[in-house]
């Protein structure tokens, strides 16, 4: 199935258009013109021998893999990276991946990222100590006070991508849900698989399947 599929994740080139999403809402351009999606860690449920278990139990108490996954205003994914164990901060899992999993970002564009990421040359964060979410600011019941507050909200409007996407693809995909008593390196397969799956079925586009150590990516 991964080579079914390698042909359906792909990054973005330096001349990529910019995404609707932002071009045709003044909320958004110019302010957020170089912006190409979003990022965040998902952890997916994984069954592990006894001997690892530390390594792979995540602060909820359950064990998992974490899984980086990157996406465009369309709801498409364009890189993934799993097999990090459930404890690694994801941080330290975008890290790797620009490293040696092969993530790459064009020169001068970004991703929105929530502030565990912090602010880099590719990844912009919103502000540490400010309202974000949007529930926060409806259950506030008031619009933002000052210019961080609207920067944040406007952020967080747009970082939602990448929620949303994990949502539908976690209803969809009822495995990812599963800690199936496979081998760790199918566990790993079968993320990469069911993520490169979805894009299969809302685009046209490829994914190729590389690895790093025990960690393997999805990209172009």
């Amino acid at each position: 199935m991964l080579l079914l599929h390698s042909h359906f994740v792909s990054l973005p080139l330096p001349d990529t258009p910019l995404a609707s999403r932002i071009l045709d809402d003044d909320k958004y351009y110019p302010f957020f013109e170089d912006c190409l999606g979003a990022l965040d860690g998902t952890h997916i449920p994984i069954h592990i021998p006894s001997s690892d278990q530390a390594r792979y139990r995540n602060r909820k108490g359950y064990l998992s893999q974490n899984v980086l996954a990157v996406c465009n205003f369309d709801m498409q994914f364009v890189y993934v990276l799993a097999g990090w164990e459930g404890s690694a901060h994801d941080g330290r899992v975008l890290q790797d991946a620009q490293a040696t999993g092969g993530f790459r970002t064009p020169k001068g564009k970004y991703w929105l990222g929530d502030a565990g990421y912090g602010c880099t040359e590719f990844v912009l964060a919103p502000y540490q100590g400010v309202r974000y979410h949007l529930k926060e600011q409806r259950l506030a019941g008031q619009t933002p006070e000052n210019a961080k507050e609207l920067f944040n909200l406007r952020h967080s409007s747009l970082r939602n991508v990448i929620e949303r996407i994990f949502g539908v693809v976690k209803r969809k995909f009822k495995i990812l849900d599963v800690a199936a008593e496979y081998s760790i390196q199918t566990q790993i397969h079968i993320a990469l698989a069911v993520l490169g799956l979805a894009n299969f079925i809302t685009m046209y586009e490829g994914i190729s399947v590389g690895t790093t150590g025990n960690h393997q990516y999805l990209s172009a």
